[in-house]
């Protein structure tokens, strides 16, 4: 909380007059002490008492001081000698603001001391770096840096003192806590969630790039890995081939092959869902599973198609209901996202939830067997997947299905969320807002 002027006015002022009464009875004191010493016959014993106090209330006083911060502020970076650094931080504001982190990305000449001469332009800001990575090119090197910096120093500001240095194409924006994460400890730990899910691999690569626009083709072979600017193709394991792009900044070759080892491990591994499987006791009914989906429930999935109505396929797959089954390969792939399949006590397949990467959002939809409708099943399901998504990052998830779907209208207004709702054609898009959009100031010279 911030402390207004006079509230500090007056507690200097309260400062002052107790420093003033101690000064006072201090002074009452020694003449007493002294008169005692001068006229009593214990005067050597007061004396040695007095120093024995005089020495435990110095001893008190440092401890004192120590522990809350007693000692004067030491001068920041960059300023001048004899200069006071005050504790309320830069123009007055106050010690407790958070600072701002900085992402920081900028090519340099491959020459001695251009880092160097890049870091001492920061220094003198002032701001702290925090980590610094380098991507080399066949003349240049791209420099990445995390800093902390004070609230009040803007982007502008920064990116002419690194253009000032000699880098070029600067390009800044706001970072947060997880970009403090050194880069091999977060590949590593990408690395981890991907050989336990194979529906981790698209997260990890816009974990590892930060914002970016994944895209899965399928069919669409490659000969070999293209990088193209702040486009990325990637041959994938599964077919066909991933695309990576976003606008600024361009992919370096470094990033280019932290990608492909990452998809290449991917390969090796195969095709693997956790193994996790939870009961769930229902409102009204019998319990049921909720476990992972894989490619090998298609047969139990294109049963429980059969045992659902027209009108059920139709809210879910918005399109001929001939061609429902055609979509299950995709839906249970796990490259492509997560699926939650419900079990019934015999085994059977009575439900399924699809969460599908679809760049930085995912797509929502549910499929609830006639049977098994209106017994929380749908909206359990729908908790679940919005959580993942949330988990992994993801700020919106929507659902398309038709107006006349008041179950799952119903199920997302329970989430407690901003929605947004499109209709056209009978076609009703209902996008949900999980997090508030970061705001950003990214900044190019």
């Amino acid at each position: 909380m911030k402390t207004s002027g006079s509230s500090t006015s007056k507690h200097r002022w309260r400062r002052d007059t107790v420093e003033l009464a101690a000064v006072f009875a201090a002074v009452a004191v020694a003449d007493l002490v002294a008169n005692v010493v001068v006229h009593g016959h214990d005067g050597p014993v007061l004396l040695v008492a007095s120093a024995a106090a005089l020495a435990a209330t110095a001893l008190w006083h440092s401890w004192w001081s120590h522990r809350h911060g007693g000692s004067p502020p030491r001068p920041g970076p960059g300023s001048r000698p004899g200069e006071i650094v005050h504790a309320s931080g830069h123009d007055g504001q106050d010690a407790e603001e958070e600072p701002v982190l900085w992402r920081i990305r900028a090519t340099v000449a491959d020459t001695p001391g251009s880092l160097a001469t890049v870091c001492r332009a920061l220094a003198d800001l002032p701001v702290n770096i925090q980590s610094m990575q380098a991507h080399p090119l066949a003349d240049e090197t791209v420099d990445e840096f995390v800093v902390r910096a004070r609230p009040a120093l803007e982007a502008g500001e920064i990116a002419r003192a690194v253009v000032a240095a000699g880098g070029s194409e600067v390009w800044l924006e706001r970072a947060d806590a997880h970009d403090l994460v050194d880069v091999p400890t977060r590949i590593l730990t990408m690395a981890t969630r991907t050989a336990l899910d194979a529906a981790e691999l698209p997260l990890a690569l816009r974990q590892l790039f930060g914002r970016c626009r994944i895209r899965s083709v399928p069919g669409a072979e490659l000969a070999e890995d293209e990088l193209d600017g702040t486009t990325m193709r990637l041959r994938d394991p599964s077919g066909g081939h991933l695309e990576l792009t976003r606008p600024q900044p361009p992919f370096t070759p470094t990033e280019f092959a932290r990608a492909r080892a990452l998809i290449a491990l991917d390969a090796q591994l195969g095709v693997r869902v956790p193994e996790h499987r939870e009961v769930l006791s229902l409102p009204a009914g019998p319990e049921v599973a909720i476990r992972r989906a894989e490619p090998g429930d298609r047969a139990a999935a294109l049963a429980m198609h059969e045992r659902c109505s027209t009108a059920t396929l139709r809210k879910r797959y918005h399109g001929p209901v001939a061609d429902a089954d055609r979509y299950l390969g995709h839906l249970l792939e796990p490259r492509y996202g997560q699926t939650l399949a419900v079990e019934a006590a015999d085994g059977r397949l009575v439900a399924l939830g699809h969460l599908m990467w679809d760049d930085g959002s995912a797509e929502l939809a549910v499929l609830v067997e006639d049977a098994w409708q209106r017994r929380g099943i749908g909206a359990e399901l729908v908790r679940r997947l919005t959580e993942q998504a949330r988990e992994a990052g993801i700020e919106e998830v929507y659902a398309v299905t038709t107006s006349s779907n008041s179950g799952m209208i119903a199920t997302l207004r329970t989430l407690g969320v901003p929605l947004d709702y499109q209709v056209d054609e009978g076609v009703l898009v209902i996008t949900a807002h999980l997090v508030p959009a970061v705001e950003e100031a990214v900044t190019r010279r």
